[in-house]
């Protein structure tokens, strides 16, 4: 099983970094020790299990001794019916694809199975104070397809190859309902988030096989530009977008970037459109950047684009942007982080990504996207999108801000 290199930890550690005051959030309290157990210790970014512990508080005094350490229950209930299958054809050459990327499906890496319960509990760990209000969430890598239910809705096999996170069922036929309210989650806090994301699958164009991703944590925040937090609105039900343009043949696609982060050299370098090449032991970090302007009335739109808009610019003051009036209603900007670790020395110099159909001569990585399909509780972004990002509270990786925490 591949681990995170240390340097992603230090990214980890930055979501769920450990104070004094979290220290005495996490004191033992009756309702805490009162949770049965057993309980699992775990780590995030593998599923790696570590431990077992005969109540919830100890597991938790546990896991905030490591960055990247979480508690589930130890006996896990799984669903009557199961999420069905992705099922694909057994080779696909899909007519957006480059005739270099023949995938055999054969070949497309076991993801998590996700959770198909909810997974919170009450905790008396306060979010800290923030200039940015923020709350993050980490999710397992759950599957690949050649399927896009926001561009080729009912097409199975259409698109490109995709690598989602979040809802385990999201496939071609996945609609408004299907992610809502079907599907296990590889999110922390499992089915309060059923929301699907996902990314142009990275290609080894060596062996022509697809890379899973070593982890992965989606940002919602209230963004550095827009202010103050109170004009940050909660997410709308059923809302969908994308960023990033995968028919970008060229450098500078706004909304997109690479970097490698750790390493032995402890890098955070290479920032740019392209894919680095990173150090062996380091990470390649695949960033994506949502608009955060909507224009209040459409869930989606034609081009699953016109209907957000990212912030304008004031003239007057380069550092304070706003919300156009066609794209009135500021919501928390989503951002994608996606970490592929470096193997072997120089392996990303043939590192590709699925919608890379361009000159093979030129880098990989212009046409990075990455597409948005909300499937959280409406009342638990509403939770936390009024308790962190309104609030401008650091919620860290696992706080919701309202006395509650995922697990």
């Amino acid at each position: 099983m591949r681990r995170l290199p240390a340097g992603v930890l230090t990214l980890a550690l930055a979501c769920t970094l450990i104070t004094e005051a979290q220290d005495r959030g996490h004191e033992r309290s009756a309702g805490q020790s009162s949770v049965p157990g057993p309980w699992q210790l775990y780590a995030i970014s593998t599923g790696l299990n570590l431990a077992v512990y005969a109540d919830f508080a100890t597991c938790r005094q546990a896991a905030v001794t490591g960055p990247d350490m979480s508690c589930k229950p130890a006996t896990i209930v799984l669903p009557a019916s199961p999420t069905p299958p992705i099922v694909q054809p057994p080779i696909v050459t899909t007519p957006t694809m480059n005739s270099a990327f023949r995938i055999d499906a054969s070949s497309l890496p076991k993801g998590s199975a996700g959770d198909a319960y909810d997974r919170l509990q009450y905790t008396s760990e306060l979010a800290m104070p923030s200039d940015i209000g923020a709350f993050r969430i980490p999710c397992a890598y759950s599957h690949m397809a050649f399927d896009d239910p926001i561009v080729y809705p009912g097409r199975p096999g259409a698109a490109h190859l995709h690598t989602f996170f979040g809802n385990t069922g999201t496939n071609a036929a996945s609609t408004e309902q299907s992610i809502r309210d079907t599907g296990n989650s590889t999110c922390l806090g499992g089915t309060i988030n059923r929301t699907a994301y996902w990314v142009p699958s990275m290609i080894d164009t060596s062996t022509g096989k697809p890379i899973a991703p070593d982890g992965s944590i989606f940002y919602y925040k209230q963004g550095y530009t827009l202010a103050p937090s109170s004009v940050i609105q909660p997410m709308p039900a059923g809302l969908r977008m994308i960023a990033g343009d995968p028919t970008s043949s060229k450098p500078g696609s706004p909304g997109i970037r690479f970097k490698c982060i750790g390493g032995p050299n402890n890098s955070s370098d290479q920032e740019g459109t392209e894919i680095p090449n990173c150090d062996v032991g380091a990470a390649v970090n695949q960033e994506i950047f949502f608009p955060q302007c909507w224009d209040g009335k459409n869930l989606d739109s034609p081009d699953h684009r016109s209907h957000m808009s990212y912030p304008q610019q004031n003239q007057n003051a380069p550092f304070n942007r706003f919300c156009p009036s066609t794209h009135p209603v500021a919501l928390p900007q989503v951002s994608f982080n996606i970490f592929y670790t470096v193997q072997t020395k120089d392996a990303p110099r043939a590192w590709r990504l699925s919608s890379d159909t361009y000159d093979t001569s030129l880098p990989g990585g212009y046409s990075s996207h990455g597409d948005w399909f909300n499937g959280w509780k409406k009342d638990i972004s509403d939770a936390w999108n009024a308790a962190c990002v309104q609030a401008s509270k650091d919620c860290l990786a696992h706080l919701l801000g309202d006395g509650r925490m995922m697990y």
